[in-house]
Parts: structure tokens; C-alpha cells; sequence
């Protein structure tokens, strides 16, 4: 990976001569710091800022750049992410810059506040003058720098590259970094930042938009989908196709070609362990295992039987030898032998004899002797109801009534329980006979109950929607819709024709219900139950219910329709967790989520691509200047710089993009940075190590006597 982060101490700081500057790349995405002359910057690491409280002391700690999962597991971070000081490629939170610069400063080997070094700071194109001068202020009263020089990152890229012989003197510079991409012109040697042109979308646009496809397509692995994660996803497989139309088109049709090209990443799965049949061996260790424990089992329930048979046998012989003692006690003695015992009378100790014999009989497994009473016939029982009310008295007759009374309800319990019986019977006969079918020929049984499930079903359904709709199609409803008559069956149709009719059927339309005594006759009408299909039992849902027990029973692939019709849809069936199930598939993500920096209207951000602000950057140029030929020597040397240019099939899809926007015959060469990510702090480096540059930095004294317009008028030249 191109971005490693470095953030060791260094040791030999104080060793520097005080007339080295120190050379940063205050990068959006990660921070560079390092001494001019040198080939690679000494620290770096990702320019953001966190805050986390501490989950025990809830201390506030300030964590810069890359942070150790390890570590942060001992703070809280939900309520503190990552913070940037950029908005847009410019900084403006300049608290979190102070936290940053802390940092490197340190990292650098910084003792003292004051640094007594100066500095060649790097910045964006065009960028704002408030922007400049907050960070010329904070470099200078609270670190204390000698002199400051702002340069753009983009330009220090450019020049090193034409030092190396890959680009000429006068070209066009693109540089796509984090959060903005921009395209400035180079003539004889030197930014004509007038001609420039910028686009808010960047490396972290292509990362977020990848993340919410990839959390989109696999919502269950959206915690494994970190930010970090999926960068490293973006710079492994992202590429940029010549032409995105006819790429979607094949992974549209699912060609082979389109399944070579998917990339997959395995999660980390742990299969689970298929459990093998026990042997014969295993299976009798258990059976033996069981036995003996029931054999315990046993033996301790029959060790607290005999303790219990031998307690109630003391215990009924103790009752027995006080019954004795009883009766040789005199009459006057008794009320204090009994007092002494615990018993108030000898009735009160018979009872207990009972008590603790029944207990023993129970203990020992033995059946109570149950004396067989006779049956009392109703004759017997109910003595008055046969005799005529003139022969009784007004007791009698109220004893009559109830003796009345509890025959009836006992002749209705005999009844329903006989009933109950015979159903019992005739249930218990249709199961033999379907037990006997089942056996005789399964498939046909099954096949069987599933033809009578399916009609039962219907005429359950049909009866429902009857109930709901009416029970005929008399009033011809064309529009499909229901009314209020339509749901009313005949019984219920009657009983508001009977609440209609009732206050006008005397004539004239007055009110005179409730003048005679038969109109109160009208509520014994419409309150008899005669609602046969909203009442009672029906014997289709309880036979459906039936056929769907057994087939419960005898199919495990049977679901019935109560089950799945929640749903609409055949109830899910659970399967064990595959390797397939842990894998993410990037397929056209590689190639969509790259396409917003030449479409950016693809995530809603209605500005130009890479190479349609080639064609605004030239145009720029050639009002502002008619000296070059349409832009062709500008065109003949394009050189990409920046995180968001490695892509592979960058140069070719940018060449194929400013061919047709230029005229025919145009030279156009497209050529990768030498270092995209790191010729930005190598060029700085490169400028600051010259004498050159000691000519154009300013210092404090020169910032609080010119002023604001000064620094607006600021510019680096990089021409020697």
C-alpha cells in the first residue's frame, strides 16, 4: 500500500543547523513532515484528530493520526470521531491544525515551543487568503517559526517531475487528492493558477460512495465494512474502464468474462463441526451409563418409601397404645390425659388412626377398601315431585321446586357427558381406521389428506368470504365495492329491518312505540338467537383442523395456510451458515465507484469530470492569452500527481476523454507522476534545499507590516 504511516521519534533534531527548514505536506487525507534535502519525509500519518473519554477516570485524551485498536478499546468513541481541520481542501478548523502540529512537531523531536526553523508549508490552489493567514499567524506566535513560505502541493509535484524528465516546461498538471481534484496550466515552468480549475470530489468521495454500495448489498457484515477496510478495498481492486457503458452492459448480461473480473473477500468463518453418528460401542457405554443411574434412581425411591411405611407404622402403633390407654382411664381423667396427649377427644384421635392407615395403604401400593354405597333412585331422592302443589305446603313447594330444579341439571350433565362419550368413541374409531389406511398404503393416505385439506380449506374460505361480501350476488355490484346490506346475512338483514320499521309502523310517521304492550314483543324478536352461521361450532374448521394435526404429524414439509399467509409468501427454511454466506463479491463496484471523478453527477455533485476541466482549463487560458496554438503544447505533456490517480486505466481513460473535446490531430500525452502520493514533499523538499528559496520566504515582521493584501498577492516562484 502506498500510504504507511511513521510516527517514531526522532533523536537527532537538535542536530539540524538552525538555517534547514522544515518541509510539511499538509495533505487532506495524511500529514508529511521532514527536513529539505531529504529523500522521504521523516513522519506521516493521517491528518485527523480524535477525542475519546476514558471509560474509568472519564479523562479526555486527544489521539492524532492512526489510532491501535487495542488501545481505544479502553476509551468511549461514540460520542468522539474523527475530526479533519479541512473543509474541501482548506483549513479551517484551526484548533484541531494546533493538535496536529503539536503532534508532528514532537514526533520531529521538538523540545521547546520555539522553532527556530524555517518553514515551506504546502497548501491548495487559490487558496483563501483567510485560510493563509491563520495558519501564517498560528506558525508564528505559537510556535515561534523564523520564516514561513506557502506553496501548492500540485506545482511542487509538477516541477520535480519536469526535474526528472518526465513532463516539459509548459503542460497541464491534474492532481486528484482527498477531498478535490484540480487541473492547473504550466507555462515556462511556472502555475497560471488564473487558468485553473477544480472539483469538489476526491479519494474520500470514492471511498464513502464504495462503502455504501458494499453496506447496500451485504446489510449483515456492515460492522466488518470500516472505513479503513474499505480504502484498502479501493486501492487493491478499483480500476477505471475505457468505457463505462459497455463494461455495466457485460456485468448486466453475467458473461464469464464479467465473473473474472469480480473480486471476492473472504471473511474470517469458522465452519460448523458436522457431529458423527455414535458408534456401537459409545451408544451401549450410554445405555449402561442410563441403567445404572435409574438403577440408583430406583434404589433411593425405595429407600424413602420404607423410611416413610416404617414412620406411618410407629406412628399408627403409638395411636393405637393412646386408644388403649383411653379406655382404662377413668370418665374424670379423661379431659386431662387428652390434654397431655396433644388431643382434644378420643373422636378427634380415631380420625387420625384413619388418617395414618389410609397413608400406610398408599405408601405400601395396597387399594382402599371402598365400600360399594347403593344407588339412590330419584324416587328416593326427589320425593315431591310427583305430588300435586294443593297437597303441599309453601315450603314444601319451594322444596319441590329446587328438587326440580337439580333433576333437570342433573339429567342435562348425564346427558352431555354421554354425549361426550360417544363422540370420544366415535373419535377414537376414526383414528383407528385412519391409523389402519395409513399403514395399508402410506403415500396414498398422505395424498389423500392432502385432497381433503384443500377442500376444507376452500369451503372455510368461501364461508369467510361470505360472511363478509353477502351471502348472494342479488344486488349485482358492479365496481366490486361492499355495503353495509351486502355483509349482513338474512338473520341480521331482519333485525335492522325491525329497528327501522319500529318507530313508523303505526301510520303518519308519529312515534307512539311503546303505547301497547305488544310492541315490547319486538325486542324478544330480534334478541332470539337464530343466527345459525355467526353462532356454534362448524364442524368444516374442526375437521380442518383435524386433517391439518395429521398431517403435521405424518409430513414435515406441510406448512398450513394460517402459517404462510402472514407473509404471502412459503414460510423461510433456516440452513446452516456457509462459506458463501462470509464472502463480499466486488464486481461492477470497481469500476462504478472511480467513474464520479469523470462523472461526478453519479453521487448528486453537478460538476465537471477530470477531463471535461481539461477542456475549461485551456479555454481559460486562451481568452486569457492568444500567444498558444489551441492549447497543443499544453496537451502534449499532462501529468497525473495524486493519491486518486493510481488507479489503473487512469492515463487511458483521460487521454480518450481530452481527445474528444480537442480538435483532430492533437497531440495528447498523458504521464504518471514518477511518486504520486509522495512527489508533492519530495519537490517541496527538493526547493526548499536551494538558495532560491531563502529569498522568498517572509517573516514575522514582514507579515504584521504588509498586511493581508500582501499575503493575497503572495505567490511561490518555482522557476530558478
Amino acid at each position: 500500500m502506498p500510504f504507511i504511516s511513521r510516527t517514531e521519534r526522532q533523536t537527532d533534531y537538535n542536530l539540524i543547523p538552525p538555517s534547514c527548514p522544515i518541509v510539511i505536506d499538509n495533505g487532506a487525507s495524511y500529514f508529511r513532515i521532514g527536513w529539505a534535502g531529504e529523500s522521504e519525509p521523516r513522519i506521516v500519518f493521517r491528518n485527523i484528530v480524535q477525542r475519546p473519554r476514558h471509560k474509568i477516570t472519564g479523562e479526555t485524551v486527544t489521539i492524532v493520526g492512526d489510532h491501535d485498536p487495542a488501545l481505544l478499546k479502553y476509551f468511549d468513541c461514540t460520542r468522539s470521531g474523527p475530526r479533519s481541520a479541512f473543509d474541501n481542501d482548506v483549513v479551517f478548523q484551526f484548533e484541531i491544525m494546533e493538535y496536529i502540529l503539536d503532534f508532528a512537531f514532537d514526533r520531529l523531536g521538538a523540545d521547546e515551543a520555539p522553532i527556530n526553523h524555517p518553514i515551506l508549508i504546502t497548501e491548495c490552489a487559490c487558496n483563501p487568503v483567510h485560510s493563509r493567514s491563520k495558519m501564517a499567524e498560528l506558525l508564528f506566535e505559537t510556535y515561534g517559526v523564523t520564516s514561513i513560505a506557502f506553496g501548492v502541493d500540485a506545482a511542487f509535484s509538477y516541477k520535480y517531475n519536469q526535474k526528472l524528465g518526465i513532463c516539459d516546461r509548459d503542460g497541464l498538471a491534474i492532481c486528484s487528492g482527498f477531498t478535490t481534484s484540480h487541473v492547473i496550466p504550466f507555462i515556462n515552468g511556472e502555475p497560471v493558477y488564473e487558468a485553473c480549475c477544480r472539483t469538489n470530489v476526491g479519494g474520500y468521495h470514492v471511498t464513502d460512495y464504495l462503502k455504501q454500495l458494499l453496506s447496500l448489498k451485504y446489510p449483515h457484515h456492515m460492522q466488518r465494512l470500516t472505513w479503513e477496510k474499505v480504502e484498502d478495498l479501493k486501492m487493491e481492486h478499483c480500476y477505471i474502464t475505457l468505457d463505462y457503458a459497455s463494461e455495466v452492459r457485460l456485468f448486466q448480461k453475467g458473461a464469464k468474462e464479467a465473473e473474472e473480473k469480480t473480486r471476492c473477500w473472504q471473511l474470517p468463518w469458522t465452519p460448523t463441526p458436522v457431529e458423527e453418528p455414535p458408534s456401537e460401542e459409545e451408544l451401549a457405554r450410554k445405555a449402561a451409563l442410563k441403567e445404572r443411574q435409574g438403577q440408583r434412581l430406583r434404589e433411593m425411591a425405595e429407600a424413602k418409601r420404607s423410611s416413610k411405611i416404617n414412620e406411618l407404622e410407629n406412628e399408627l402403633k403409638g395411636l393405637e397404645f393412646l386408644i388403649q390407654q383411653l379406655r382404662q382411664v377413668n370418665g374424670n381423667d379423661i379431659p386431662s390425659f387428652l390434654a397431655e396427649t396433644g388431643y382434644v377427644s378420643k373422636q378427634e384421635i380415631e380420625s387420625a388412626i384413619v388418617k395414618v392407615t389410609q397413608s400406610l395403604r398408599k405408601a405400601k401400593g395396597e387399594q382402599e377398601e371402598v365400600e360399594e354405597k347403593p344407588e339412590i333412585s330419584n324416587s328416593e331422592k326427589y320425593t315431591l315431585i310427583d305430588i300435586p302443589d294443593n297437597m303441599l305446603t309453601p315450603d314444601q313447594v319451594k322444596e319441590k321446586k329446587r328438587q326440580l330444579f337439580l333433576k333437570t341439571t342433573s339429567e342435562g350433565r348425564q346427558k352431555a357427558k354421554q354425549k361426550r362419550f360417544e363422540e370420544e368413541l366415535e373419535r377414537e374409531r376414526r383414528n383407528k381406521e385412519d391409523e389402519q389406511r395409513r399403514l395399508e398404503n402410506p403415500e396414498l393416505y398422505m395424498e389423500q389428506l392432502r385432497v381433503k385439506y384443500k377442500e376444507l380449506s376452500e369451503k372455510v374460505e368461501q364461508r369467510k368470504r361470505q360472511k363478509t361480501n353477502g351471502n348472494g350476488n342479488e344486488n349485482n355490484n358492479v365496481s366490486g365495492g361492499v355495503g353495509r346490506g351486502e355483509r349482513l346475512n338474512a338473520a341480521q338483514k331482519e333485525r335492522m329491518r325491525l329497528l327501522t320499521t319500529a318507530a313508523f309502523d303505526r301510520g303518519k310517521g308519529e312515534d307512539t312505540f311503546g303505547i301497547k304492550d305488544e310492541d315490547w314483543q319486538l325486542y324478544k324478536k330480534m334478541s332470539k338467537d337464530n343466527d345459525d352461521e355467526d353462532e356454534g361450532p362448524n364442524e368444516d374448521e374442526t375437521e380442518l383442523a383435524r386433517v391439518s394435526s395429521k398431517l403435521r404429524e405424518i409430513d414435515p414439509t406441510f406448512f398450513p395456510k394460517s402459517d404462510a399467509s402472514s407473509s404471502g409468501t412459503e414460510p423461510p427454511r433456516f440452513r446452516p451458515l456457509t462459506k458463501e454466506d462470509f464472502q463480499i463479491l466486488i464486481g461492477v463496484e470497481r469500476f462504478r465507484c472511480p467513474e464520479i471523478l469523470f462523472h461526478p453527477n453519479l453521487i448528486g455533485i453537478e460538476q465537471a469530470g477530470l477531463d471535461e476541466m481539461v477542456g475549461v482549463s485551456i479555454q481559460r487560458l486562451q481568452s486569457r492569452s492568444q500567444r498558444l496554438e489551441e492549447g497543443n503544447s499544453l496537451t502534449n505533456s499532462i501529468l497525473i500527481t495524486g493519491g486518486s490517480c493510481l488507479y489503473p486505466g487512469m492515463s487511458e481513460r483521460l487521454e480518450a476523454g481530452i481527445r474528444m473535446i480537442r480538435p483532430c490531430g492533437t497531440a495528447i500525452r498523458v504521464l504518471r507522476a514518477s511518486d504520486a502520493v509522495l512527489d508533492a514533499w519530495i519537490g517541496a523538499a527538493s526547493f526548499a534545499s536551494t538558495m532560491h528559496f531563502q529569498r522568498q520566504v517572509f517573516n514575522k515582521n514582514d507579515y504584521y507590516e504588509k498586511g493581508e493584501d500582501w499575503l493575497r498577492r503572495y505567490q511561490l516562484k518555482y522557476t530558478f
